[in-house]
């Protein structure tokens, strides 16, 4: 059973310290090989990622700068969260779109848990992700991720359903943005929940978070802590945890219409997110 342990509401703070680089300062693609805004605005639609309120992000993101970390890091096996005890993740080298959806439940919802063997996408010598995940209801399904991603390499799967909205998950090295985290890292470890929504935010919607949190909480399950937040349009609801030496930011968001038609389905799909 989770937990609450923390709410806030109309968070209007900015966070102005150096040491959490934001999420995208830390794509490996350098600004050379980085695809043409209008390759990337073309694709985005094609996947369903960019709507009219933030596709104008995408020649902002091709200007960003290049952080590249100097750390490597090998390892064959991952911790599990806090009070699970060691756990081995078995994972081989399959790329692209696995089929993970169970079969609906007696309410028509199905939960996506990513396979094993699907990929990390982040280079020999990373150890294998710690699989997540989720519930949707009928209609949602897996969406292709392209290339030209505005997250690159760490936006790991995508859903969408044309009547109700569209999720991503992003899974990043935590090397990328601090090398003292270690093989375990935690949410709590990376930064309280005003640091982390403030660093990584834009990232997740392409502007500014400053006036648009609604809501913060912490929750936490199994001894994992999770960050959740509601933001204002961009509507969006944002899941943030860490486990093994990735974080996890999982991103719920929709039209205003899909927004006022199909909240309670989209709170749902959010509040179900947990690292296994």
């Amino acid at each position: 059973m989770g937990t609450t342990l923390l709410t806030s509401c109309g968070l209007q703070w900015r966070y102005h310290h150096q040491q959490i680089v934001p999420y995208i300062h830390l794509l490996s693609h350098s600004q050379d090989s980085f695809p043409s805004r209008a390759k990337i605005t073309a694709e985005s639609r094609k996947s369903g990622f960019l709507d009219g309120e933030n596709e104008k992000s995408a020649g902002f993101l091709k200007r960003r700068s290049v952080l590249v970390s100097g750390v490597s890091l090998v390892s064959t096996s991952v911790l599990g969260s806090a009070g699970e005890g060691l756990a081995v993740v078995k994972q081989g080298l399959l790329a692209g779109r696995i089929p993970g959806l169970s079969e609906p439940d007696d309410q028509g919802w199905r939960t996506y848990r990513r396979p094993d063997d699907k990929s990390g996408g982040h280079g020999v010598g990373w150890s294998p992700i710690i699989p997540y995940l989720f519930s949707v209801p009928q209609g949602w399904e897996e969406v292709p991720v392209s290339i030209a991603d505005l997250g690159g390499t760490e936006i790991d799967l995508r859903f969408g359903s044309s009547k109700e909205g569209r999720l991503f998950v992003i899974v990043a090295p935590v090397l990328r943005f601090a090398d003292n985290l270690g093989e375990n890292a935690t949410i709590e470890q990376i930064g309280p929940p005003e640091i982390v929504i403030n660093a990584f935010g834009p990232e997740v919607i392409g502007e500014n978070v400053e006036g648009k949190v609604l809501s913060m909480n912490v929750e936490e399950h199994s001894g994992r802590r999770y960050y959740q937040y509601e933001l204002e349009p961009p509507h969006a609801l944002i899941t943030a945890t860490a486990a093994g030496n990735r974080l996890y930011l999982f991103n719920v968001t929709g039209n205003g219409l899909q927004w006022k038609r199909h909240y309670q389905d989209l709170k749902r799909i959010a509040d179900s997110f947990r690292v296994v």
